[in-house]
């Protein structure tokens, strides 16, 4: 069965603080290079709360089905690697940065390459394997004190959240930011190419009949087009600060 572990330790620098002791989950969703996984991370930071990337979880399967040659159009194999597959959350690197293991081996730097890019909207839309990796995600955020990002952590994986935040920006915007991201990382790729492939992405997102992707009623939805991203912690943050 897939097991997910947590290492609690935080960023350096991280303090605990005991003024967000009421509210135990954030939530933080939104479609594909809206700025989750970075609002997220600096959140927590600045929260001393924990940190969960549940996108990373799915391009960690999606990573292990191609090193095993799996078919990602069989759902059947999909399911089975996902249950059994063993997934560490947010290890921390000696630089501070979020890492991520399976099976004890580090991945954190396999996790955006074209290859998992291109499949991890098709593994992700697999019904049993969002019904392991959710229920793993549930038991992460049950000791409290965590923001969670990903596509359904508001509607599906923690709709009882204390605070619920869609985030959103313009489809060239987001393609902006995922090039810069890309070529920090050495691939080589068009804005015309990234663009495509987030409208293709965002399509598989919204169109799957398990957890689509769409704001919870009760999310603050947050327009990151022409904020910052110290505008769009801070406006977190109080949100948190006002509970």
């Amino acid at each position: 069965m897939l097991a997910a572990r947590y290492n609690s330790q935080v960023s350096r620098g991280a303090a605990t603080d005991e003024r967000y002791g009421r509210v135990r989950a954030i939530a933080i969703d939104g479609p594909v290079a809206a700025g989750k996984t970075t609002v997220g991370r600096l959140l927590a930071r600045r929260l001393g709360y924990r940190f969960v990337d549940t996108g990373a979880m799915y391009r960690a399967i999606t990573w292990l089905a191609l090193q095993r040659d799996v078919d990602i159009t069989d759902a059947k194999a999909l399911v089975a690697l996902a249950e059994e597959a063993t997934i560490e959350v947010n290890q921390v690197t000696p630089d501070g940065e979020p890492a991520l293991r399976v099976n004890g081996c580090d991945v954190t730097g396999q996790l955006r390459t074209p290859e998992v890019e291109g499949a991890v909207s098709l593994v992700s839309r697999t019904s049993g394997v969002r019904i392991a990796l959710v229920a793993q995600q549930r038991k992460l955020a049950q000791e409290g004190r965590v923001v969670m990002a990903g596509r359904d952590i508001g509607t599906v994986v923690l709709p009882q959240a204390d605070i619920k935040v869609f985030l959103r920006a313009s489809p060239g915007e987001r393609a902006r930011r995922r090039l810069e991201e890309l070529r920090d990382t050495g691939q080589d790729v068009s804005y015309e190419d990234v663009l495509s492939d987030l409208a293709r992405r965002d399509k598989l997102d919204t169109e799957r009949a398990d957890s689509p992707l769409r704001p919870a009623e009760d999310a603050r939805i947050v327009d990151t087009d022409s904020l910052s991203l110290e505008e769009v912690v801070s406006l977190i943050e109080k949100m948190v600060r006002g509970r």
